[in-house]
């Protein structure tokens, strides 16, 4: 285990997982929907790219170890929208239960939820119930400091925020001829002004989200950041 930074389990054997788990190395679960709506110019699996984006910007400032994306999770808003893949509440409770307790059964003793999503974060927090190693992030909550550069922080959905995010994550994926004031969103699955999303906007969004993500894994375990 390196004192710096981290590694995707994906990425380790199971002696080497042991080792990050017996150090006390923490384990984010990052959690994104691997193909849900975001209007007509963004791709289904938009909250699954930032959702890892997050996670490696994490582990390479943090000794911790970035498991799989949860793709899959509750979002009821978005069924009637072609290729949106939705769990009812109680088969996503038990998924993650099921996730976070083979984690523990192999030995992780810090665990950190990472969240993009906001239909998710009531059954998440049922989940969580408050256990003493399980840290739990909202994205809605991360970040607010890069909100001065938008032109509507207030938002909405596959807006100028998440536009502006995918402009710097995978650029050539965002249709930029779709661009449009999106609504309503029964009928487009978006809301807000996406034309006002730029690249910039979106990488200091990522970095002031970031940021958030260590300041609150350094309070729930100072010595994570002491012993870098």
């Amino acid at each position: 285990m390196t004192s710096d930074t981290g590694v995707w389990l994906e990425d380790l054997t199971w002696p080497e997982a042991k080792a990050y788990f017996e150090a006390g190395a923490p384990v984010v679960v990052p959690i994104g929907a691997a193909a849900k709506a975001h209007g007509p110019h963004l791709p289904l699996k938009t909250d699954a790219l930032t959702a890892r984006a997050l996670a490696q910007r994490l582990i390479e400032r943090l000794p911790a170890v970035a498991a799989p994306v949860v793709g899959f999770g509750f979002y009821p808003a978005f069924t009637s929208f072609a290729g949106s893949q939705h769990l009812s509440a109680d088969t996503f409770k038990s998924l993650l239960s099921e996730l976070l307790g083979n984690l523990r059964s192999h030995g992780a003793r810090r665990l950190v939820i990472l969240n993009t999503g906001v239909s998710t974060e009531k059954p998440i927090d049922e989940v969580a119930g408050g256990a003493a190693d399980l840290l739990v992030l909202h994205m809605r909550g991360l970040g607010l400091a890069a909100d001065k550069l938008l032109a509507v922080a207030e938002g909405g959905h596959a807006d100028e925020r998440e536009t502006s995010v995918m402009l710097a994550l995978e650029p050539r994926s965002v249709r930029m001829d779709k661009l449009k004031l999106d609504g309503p969103f029964e009928r487009t699955g978006a809301t807000g002004d996406p034309t006002r999303a730029t690249a910039f906007k979106g990488e200091r969004i990522l970095a002031a989200r970031t940021d958030d993500i260590i300041a609150a894994i350094a309070r729930r375990w100072p010595d994570l950041v002491a012993r870098r």
